[in-house]
């Protein structure tokens, strides 16, 4: 199949999508823009059309509720292009784990057609998904697809190769890959990645999440040796970490040697250490998220970043201030499984305090803050005070951990606080 002219492509994509139907697209860098550009100059004649994503980086008139029902933005993930527009009620949030994120779309949508990013085709008639796997990939063989070919999109390997017979269309354009937006990690965070680092023995798999405490961590592991990775996202410096020979995989019960991920996030560099290199696998994240995979990981570290954690240990990772800012994303999913697995440890790090100064330990969650992960499954939680070992603690004992690890400013204030809520004896 040869690729659609920009002129030839907008007949086509619309004949795939009747009223009413659900398009799904992946995660972060896997949108097609060029694809989505057309939907949205052809918005007439859509009707009742969703779009089903996550983690939306480009800023978009639909998902900014333009269109009224011809298309309408439904996100699994707050992203930096669509927390604006779910505050101002012109789009949908729905609750999920990453890893259940396949088993929604089958129940919930009708699953009419993904649009993707992609490299290709092959020699062989395969275009690869380039930086995801994540929900999408678990619809190869099912769904059809539409793709946005770009030579900005790595070629890579694993579950996330698409053969020609499956794509119903697809284009080729010159688009770079949507921008990332990056936080540089603070000296606050560096002091927590050192507590970590600490508890994270040598052929251990990681787990890491983004943010500036995940980053700083990755510096603090230069030293350790046959560390392996199986996480949800593949970032830079995970990669920094396989260049440097700290993470080789040889260790790794499953896909030993091989650097597993079910989406990617980067730069120029990053695509072109991606491209084409076999150690990479993205899989279904259905498979990389799911706990009983996990589990089955001796020695599985994961680190994940939260926003408050209450003196039981209850931990809100989505909202701040009681207001959305994101989803669980895969936190609880890494949780559960590291809980299982032999030697296993999951690390929740947060800053002891706002920017303005507000504490992030707390006698209760804040009004309005949802419970990511709960208080039976938090293992650690790290502030730049240290780390508070809460599996198998009373809830004496997780108020006094919790306490130590708080600001030293907020201390006797939540001593008190935890007296009167009968925390503390």
């Amino acid at each position: 199949m040869n690729p659609l002219s920009i002129t030839e492509a907008p007949a086509r994509l619309l004949e795939l999508v009747p009223p009413g139907a659900d398009l799904i697209v992946p995660i972060g860098q896997g949108e097609p823009q060029t694809v989505l550009d057309l939907l949205e100059e052809h918005t007439e004649q859509l009707h009742g059309v969703r779009i089903h994503r996550m983690d939306p980086f480009v800023p978009r008139r639909y998902i900014r509720g333009e269109f009224g029902s011809h298309l309408r933005h439904v996100d699994y993930y707050l992203g930096p292009a669509s927390r604006q527009a779910y505050w101002d009620g012109q789009c949908d949030l729905v609750p999920n784990h990453f890893s259940e994120m396949p088993l929604l779309l089958r129940q919930a949508t009708k699953r009419t057609l993904v649009l993707a990013a992609a490299a290709g085709p092959d020699e062989h008639g395969y275009f690869s998904l380039g930086m995801n796997a994540d929900y999408v990939a678990s619809m190869i063989g099912e769904v059809p697809f539409f793709l946005e070919v770009s030579d900005a999109v790595p070629f890579t390997y694993g579950q996330n190769l698409v053969h020609a017979s499956q794509v119903a269309g697809w284009i080729r354009t010159d688009r770079a890959l949507p921008p990332l937006h990056h936080r540089t990690p603070s000296e606050l965070d560096h002091r927590i990645a050192a507590h970590v680092a600490e508890l994270i023995p040598d052929g251990a798999c990681l787990q890491v999440g983004v943010g500036g405490t995940p980053d700083a961590l990755l510096t603090a592991l230069d030293g350790h040796r046959d560390l392996g990775i199986h996480t949800e996202c593949l970032a830079a410096g995970l990669a920094r970490l396989v260049r440097k020979g700290v993470v080789t995989g040889a260790r790794k019960k499953q896909l030993p040697g091989k650097h597993v991920t079910t989406f990617c996030l980067g730069d120029e560099e990053m695509v072109g250490w991606l491209h084409h290199n076999a150690s990479v696998q993205l899989m279904p994240v259905n498979w990389t998220n799911d706990p009983r995979v996990v589990a089955e990981e001796p020695n599985f570290i994961s680190i994940n970043a939260t926003t408050e954690v209450d003196l039981m240990g209850q931990a809100a990772s989505e909202t701040i201030a009681g207001r959305y800012y994101s989803s669980s994303g895969g936190q609880a999913d890494f949780a559960r499984g590291a809980m299982y697995s032999p030697g296993g440890k999951a690390f929740l790090v947060l800053h002891s305090t706002t920017s303005s100064g507000l504490g992030r330990i707390r006698t209760h969650l804040s009004e309005g803050s949802v419970v990511t992960t709960l208080k039976n499954t938090v293992d650690h939680v790290v502030t730049e005070y240290g780390v508070a070992s809460l599996r198998g603690r009373s809830l004496a004992e997780r108020a006094r951990e919790l306490i130590a690890i708080a600001h030293p400013d907020h201390r006797d204030e939540l001593r008190f606080d935890a007296h009167r809520a009968g925390l503390l004896p």
